[in-house]
Formats: C-alpha cells, structure tokens, sequence
C-alpha cells in the first residue's frame, strides 16, 4: 500500500501542473503555462464576442479555440471558456447569449445539444479543507453531456456530472447529481420531474 502511494506521488511530481488539471490532481492554476493558456483562450473569446453579425467568421475562431468541434457549432455572444483545449462539441451544437465553460477538465458535449441564455457549465472547484484551500491549490473534475440534451437558461452543471442522452435541464436548474436520459429535471438542486417516452423524444 505504501509503495502505491509512493509511485503515485513520484507520478505525481513528474507530471505538468495543466496535466494534473486534466486528470483530476492538485495543481496550482499560477503555473506560467496554465497562465499563458488562459490568456490565449480569452483573446480568442474576445475575438468570438466582437463578431456581431451571424457570419462564419465567429464559427472561425470558435473553432481555433475548442480542443473538438463537429458541424454547424454557434455560440451567441458573450461566451467565456477558461482555456478551450478541454471543450469538446459534438455536431449542431448551439449555445445562447453569456454562456460559461470553466473547461479546466474535460468537457464534452454530444450531437443536437441546445443551451439556453446563461448556462454554466463547471469543472473547476477546491478543495473542502481550508489548509489547502489556503495553498492556491485547485481540482477539476470532467463533465459529460450525451446527444440531444436541452439546457435551460441559468442553468449551472457542476463539475463531475454526466448527463444523459435525451435529457432536459429546465431553466434555473443547479445540477448537483447525475441525470439519466430521457429524464427531465428541474430545481435547486435539480430533482427529476418527469420522464420522457420515446414517442415525445421523437416529436
């Protein structure tokens, strides 16, 4: 037992502060590289939210700043992403006006997803001890969101959450657990209101 926690620390150690971001370590989010890529990702936001007209030279620099995107993916402005690399859209994807990715972990987002005015998607969080929330040190877990899902506005999805296939968020929701497919879910925190058959799936 001794010796994987050894091996793990001299992983762990050897390892970059945006590699330990990615897989759910403890890093410090003052690392000059992790700096350097967050300023990157918001000129590249600036660059999105000047577009004022529909045109596709937003989708352009949309698609310099996401790590994946498949076909058809808009994004209203205002939009904010913390570095880019870690967003992954599937194909049609549309998000509304002031839509937010704190995308330290991985996120990724499947085929015909919809995303009301406001949405916030979190990975980023810290530590419930305050000594090392005191460090500067910060985690991240991933966040996955199957094909076909619609997002209310002002809805916040915390880190760690799938949802799945079909799903519905209503609007205002704070999504603490995760949510099944075909399941629509409401409230703070989020609780299943109803579940959806195939036929309205469809329609």
């Amino acid at each position: 037992m001794k010796g994987e926690v050894k091996q793990r620390e001299v992983a762990n150690e050897m390892m970059t502060e945006r590699e330990k971001m990615i897989s759910g370590e403890m890093y410090r989010p003052g690392d000059a590289e992790l700096v350097a890529d967050r300023v990157r990702a918001r000129e590249l936001c600036a660059k999105i939210n000047s577009v004022v007209s529909d045109s596709d030279e937003r989708e352009v620099h949309i698609r310099e700043l996401v790590g994946m995107a498949g076909k058809a993916v808009y994004m209203e402005p205002n939009v904010r992403l913390d570095y880019g690399y870690n967003l992954e859209v599937g194909d049609y994807f549309y998000a509304n006006f002031d839509c937010v990715f704190l995308d330290c972990a991985p996120i990724k987002i499947g085929d015909n997803c919809m995303f009301a005015p406001g949405v916030h998607v979190y990975t980023a969080y810290h530590p419930l001890d305050a000594t090392e929330r005191n460090s500067g040190q910060e985690l991240a877990k991933s966040v996955t969101i199957g094909n076909n899902v619609w997002v209310g506005g002002r809805s916040v999805i915390n880190p760690g959450i799938t949802i799945g296939d079909n799903a519905v968020i209503g609007s205002g929701s704070v999504v603490t657990k995760d949510v099944s497919a075909n399941t629509v879910v409401a409230g703070n925190p989020a609780r299943v209101i109803r579940q959806l058959n195939q036929q309205e799936e469809n329609a």
